[in-house]
């Protein structure tokens, strides 16, 4: 290393962190680079970032399966929420590609249209083969957009089935989006992706079998352990692409907003804090079982050595 550049680091991310503090929008761009790029100067910058009290946004996270029209519905959701004089950050996590591993920006494609408006900052991620519909680095990310002062923070996650829940940890209120006649009635009422959703939404209820969904839906939810004081996910039926259907959907997040109360939001994000950090454990204990000897291989699969002593082992190295 040269002489002086550790402070020249120090000093750079300095800098980034009081353009960024000031609103600057390509500080906020180069912050996501750096904390999406992991390592020791992302972890300073989050710190700093995390340090910041420019509020907390709300955090709505939109998932469902593929073809459900969650492209749509976000962009939809931007032009309702900017109409009502809020900013919007959105965080679209897109498939990787097979080839280069980068996004296929979909979701940025279909939010060209807000390309223009200073109050709206759209982030394609890549999954980079991570599973849970969002990237690896999501809540990374997410903090660096929370501290940049928006009103409100949509996260649109990749299409995902019924077992990849992740961004329950993610978002303050859970919006899982289904259509109707595309059997999503049926994979929702699967253990999971259900009981995770903080709202139901039935999105092209322009199509036949919409009030059906709706009503298989709360006959579900009446199936499962409650009493008086259970939240039912409210409802609600949308067609994104004609803007109907937006102000009872934004309704029904305030109305789980109401529910949770201050302290219910504290301890959901504790719960994210508690997601990142388990995240960051797993990718580190990962990287210790690449880094075993082909020896240490040979020991254990010879019998000579458990797989429990083993980890142990790579753990204390």
């Amino acid at each position: 290393m040269l002489a002086g550049s550790g402070a020249h680091a120090v000093a750079t991310r300095s800098t980034l962190l009081e353009r960024y503090a000031s609103g600057d929008v390509r500080a906020l761009s180069r912050a996501i680079t750096v904390a999406e790029s992991g390592g020791p100067a992302a972890q300073a910058l989050l710190q700093g970032v995390r340090a910041l009290s420019a509020g907390r946004p709300r955090v709505i996270g939109l998932t469902g399966s593929p073809g459900s029209g969650k492209s749509t519905l976000t962009s939809a959701l931007i032009s309702r929420l900017r109409a009502a004089g809020q900013t919007v950050g959105v965080l679209a996590v897109d498939p990787s590609s097979p080839f280069s591993g980068g996004a296929i920006l979909g979701d940025r494609i279909r939010m060209l249209a807000h390309h223009a408006d200073t109050g709206v900052y759209v982030r394609s991620l890549a999954t980079r083969g991570a599973l849970g519909g969002l990237s690896g680095r999501s809540m990374a990310v997410l903090s660096v957009l929370e501290g940049f002062g928006f009103g409100t923070l949509l996260i649109e996650t990749v299409g995902v089935g019924q077992s990849e829940l992740e961004i329950a940890s993610v978002a303050d209120h859970t919006v899982l989006v289904l259509t109707p006649a595309g059997g999503d009635g049926v994979q929702a009422f699967k253990a999971g992706i259900m009981e995770v959703a903080d709202v139901l939404v039935v999105n092209k209820a322009d199509l036949p079998g919409a009030e059906r969904l709706a009503r298989e839906l709360r006959a579900a939810q009446m199936l499962a352990p409650h009493d008086e004081h259970t939240f039912f996910p409210p409802i609600v039926q949308t067609v994104a692409s004609r803007d109907e259907g937006l102000e009872a959907l934004l309704e029904a997040v305030q109305a789980h907003r109401d529910h949770l109360g201050e302290a219910g939001l504290q301890r959901r994000r504790l719960e994210r804090a508690r997601s990142e950090l388990r995240s960051l454990m797993w990718q580190q204990v990962a990287a210790r079982s690449g880094q075993a000897s082909t020896d240490l291989l040979a020991e254990v699969a010879s019998g000579r050595l458990s797989t429990d002593e083993a980890a142990r082992l790579l753990l204390r190295s």
